[in-house]
């Protein structure tokens, strides 16, 4: 009988190792939970993606692929924040697995690509858009976006770090330059998000579509602008891009966020909000685009924020942890599936109501990856907090492993089964759906998990 029940309760260990929700934490720490996440990260997302994205002919990354992630036939044009996105994860993936050659093969060909190719050496900035072998095309995409010089600057700054070539960060510091003399705003402060071929700010006419950005600044370039420059910082001690860092920290923290605790998300260059709230219930859904409750980004910039705090040397700044807090607990309070776990993506205030009404309850990929790292810091932070952070994580863990990693391809469906079966057979790859956010993900929490295990007897 003592037997059977060792034996029974070994099989069982056997079979949940892959299951943090129902692992016993304080007898098993959270190296475990550590584990299945490096496992997926490394097993279904990285080998997944590399070598087979890298383009040894024409340099640069491949974006196109199925559900079953075969290469998909086209012309394979470029686009920057792609392009820099792989490059940055590349860089991360020959920072953490230094004996995987290839990693670092691939890096330098991203590199290589977006100085070679991006950027553009007549008038400075990355190019939007490319073709297969790196000629602009101009012709589909006239302007250049500060939301894709981020990505560049962040990508660059990334790879300096792990791999010290210095003509990297030579050009990140150059982008920085660039986009700080020709996209900042002096008066109002932040940057302008739409730029000409030459760098001068494109401004919104009175016959621009309703449904339109164009001409309006707003949080997604503001807060990745926020991580480009954090990231160049932690490599490049200089007293104007301190400056800019800190102005848009406290631009993301104070302005950018609703004192409820979501961010808005356009604005008009004096940083008045883009609203639609008084229109009909019509127009609202028609706008919103424009103008919704974006609880995905709400908890990536949580997270952005505390990063940023710390490369300031404030550490846990308690005002901007406090603010971060209230972002989460507001996603979770209204965006956050109590029964399957996840984020849902869209939310509205409309009139007269006190809470937001979910207006798309599908459950995107990267949302769901941002979702579990802040959801691991908060437990950090707040161990013993009523909203059950670390409870919330092992649910947000067991979802992805349930609805969004592809088991037998590979990589994450563009969104969780549970709301969006169709994804199942959806392209795994575009120029607008890579790695990134997975990678950040997986590699923060399992630094954050094996930390919490210090100090443990």
């Amino acid at each position: 009988m003592k037997f059977y029940l060792k034996y029974s309760f070994l099989l069982f260990l056997l079979c949940t190792c892959g299951r943090p929700d129902i692992l016993d934490q304080d007898l098993y720490g959270h190296e475990l939970t550590a584990r299945s996440l490096e496992k997926s990260m490394e097993d279904n997302l990285l080998a997944t993606w590399y070598p087979i994205s890298f383009d040894f002919d024409s340099g640069g990354y491949f974006s196109n692929f199925d559900y079953q992630f075969n290469l998909i036939e086209g012309s394979h044009d470029k686009f920057i924040v792609t392009q820099a996105r792989h490059l940055w994860s590349s860089a991360v993936a020959m920072q953490v697995y230094p004996e995987v050659e290839y990693y670092s093969k691939g890096a330098k060909l991203g590199f290589e690509f977006l100085k070679n190719h991006m950027w553009d050496p007549l008038n400075g900035g990355f190019f939007q858009m490319v073709n297969r072998s790196g000629r602009p095309l101009l012709e589909n995409e006239s302007m250049k976006t500060a939301y894709g010089n981020s990505f560049g600057i962040y990508a660059l700054a990334t790879y300096f770090e792990v791999s010290g070539d210095s003509a990297a960060l030579d050009l990140a510091i150059q982008a920085f330059q660039w986009l700080d003399e020709n996209s900042y705003d002096p008066v109002h402060g932040g940057y302008f998000q739409h730029l000409s071929q030459s760098g001068e700010p494109i401004n919104r006419k009175d016959d621009t579509p309703s449904g339109s950005d164009l001409g309006y600044k707003d949080q997604n370039s503001s807060i990745h602008l926020l991580e480009a420059f954090t990231a160049l910082y932690k490599v490049w001690d200089d007293f104007i891009l301190e400056k800019r860092l800190e102005e848009m920290l406290l631009l993301v923290r104070d302005t950018i966020t609703h004192e409820d605790g979501y961010l808005i998300l356009f604005f008009k260059p004096d940083w008045t909000p883009v609203s639609f709230q008084q229109e009909s219930r019509e127009t609202i859904l028609n706008h919103r685009q424009l103008d919704h409750v974006s609880y995905g980004h709400d908890v990536e910039t949580a997270f952005l924020m505390m990063e940023s705090a710390h490369a300031l040397g404030w550490g846990d700044d308690e005002i901007t942890l406090n603010q971060g807090k209230k972002m989460i607990d507001h996603a979770l309070t209204y965006g956050w599936d109590d029964e399957n776990g996840g984020f849902y993506d869209e939310g509205y205030y409309f009139k007269g109501e006190n809470e937001p009404e979910v207006i798309k309850d599908s459950k995107n990929w990267w949302a769901q990856a941002e979702g579990m790292n802040a959801l691991l810091m908060m437990a950090n932070y707040y161990p013993d907090d009523e909203m059950d952070y670390l409870g919330k994580f092992q649910q947000q863990w067991e979802y992805i492993q349930n609805y969004l990693i592809d088991h037998v391809h590979g990589d994450w469906y563009p969104g969780g089964l549970d709301k969006q079966p169709e994804m199942k057979t959806a392209d795994k790859g575009h120029i607008w759906k890579g790695n990134y956010h997975q990678l950040r993900s997986f590699k923060h929490s399992i630094e954050m998990l094996r930390n919490m295990d210090v100090g443990k007897d």
